[in-house]
């Protein structure tokens, strides 16, 4: 990544001069999940807002990156592999691998470190960069020794939804304070399809105490397609394929997409007329772009990762207590109306 350099025109004396200075680089690291990368989205456009001066970038898991370069403000995605080199960590191949990766960050040297993660790998990336680095104190994270890896250490309270703990931290490290709605910088708009309105159903999770029954989700399939609807069911993993076609096949029209990267599946869930799903990252993703949206919690609390957005959200069901069918069909009759 190359300095960047702001061009000033400026009088002095009378006379017309232009100077030259570097932007302020900023870098975000904020890795996985899904979930947890959409959630960082506010603050980034915040502090974009607070700090046009600056240039931006992003360090995150590779298979998260075409989503991250929908924002806007975003100059640089830096991607990481961390998913697949834990496969093999201490292969040869993989070990030659990370040092690719990871040596522009560390031969770059950046303003202000930003780690949102927490966890004791970001902290480590966070260390091989050059700059001040800012993240949680160790009573703020799930992985307390991750704190050593900074220069400057704030308290978040944990029990935050976690929108807010990443825009208290990171205003904190870059000098404002967060105000108003959260703000994910996406624009449905660049998403209008034309074609047949359809649901999108997000089905898909793969931690099992999140999951909705299959007979549950028939069923509010076919409510949709009396309404008009096509459901689509996107999917991640070869299980969650072979659940939307068991969904699919006992409704009288559904459609299973073929799997997409992160910018694409961002545009199938932009172009929707409605969004009901389980606690998964497309479910905040939904929300970010401002679709209409039905929640379903069955294994989580929604106070701390509830779907959050500037659209009309409908949140059900609570940890060990999922809603039932009529509950979701009666949620989504109001957002249709």
């Amino acid at each position: 990544m190359q300095p960047v350099v702001m061009v000033m025109a400026v009088i002095i004396n009378g006379r017309y001069m232009v100077r030259q200075h570097a932007m302020a680089e900023i870098l975000f690291i904020k890795t996985s999940s899904l979930g947890d990368v959409i959630h960082h989205m506010p603050a980034l456009t915040e502090a974009r807002r607070h700090r046009p001066d600056a240039a931006f970038a992003w360090l995150v898991e590779e298979a998260f990156a075409p989503l991250v370069r929908l924002h806007p403000a975003v100059g640089e995605v830096i991607p990481v592999a961390w998913r697949r080199w834990r496969k093999s960590l201490y292969a040869p191949s993989t070990l030659a691998e990370i040092a690719r990766s990871l040596r522009g960050v560390r031969a770059h040297r950046y303003d202000e470190i930003v780690d949102s993660q927490g966890l004791l790998r970001s902290g480590a990336i966070a260390r091989m960069a050059q700059g001040r680095r800012h993240g949680y104190d160790r009573n703020s994270i799930r992985e307390p020794l991750a704190s050593l890896f900074y220069d400057v250490r704030y308290q978040v309270g944990r029990e935050l939804h976690a929108v807010d703990r990443n825009r208290i931290l990171s205003g904190l490290a870059l000098g404002y304070a967060p105000q108003g709605a959260p703000d994910f910088g996406l624009d449905r708009a660049r998403f209008t399809q034309e074609g047949p309105r359809y649901a999108v159903l997000l089905h898909a999770t793969a931690r099992p105490e999140k999951q909705w029954p299959v007979a549950n989700w028939i069923a509010l399939g076919k409510a949709l397609a009396g309404r008009g609807l096509e459901p689509v069911l996107p999917w991640g993993s070869e299980d969650e394929r072979l659940r939307a076609e068991e969904i699919a096949a006992a409704l009288p029209r559904a459609r299973v997409p073929a799997r997409a990267p992160l910018d694409e599946v961002a545009r199938l869930i932009g172009g929707a007329e409605l969004v009901v799903g389980v606690d998964t990252g497309l479910l905040h993703l939904a929300a970010a772009l401002g679709v209409p949206l039905v929640a379903i919690f069955t294994g989580s609390k929604p106070a701390l990762t509830g779907p959050v957005g500037s659209g009309r959200i409908v949140t059900l069901g609570a940890q060990g207590a999922p809603p039932s069918v009529d509950e979701v069909r009666e949620a989504v009759e109001k957002l249709a109306r």
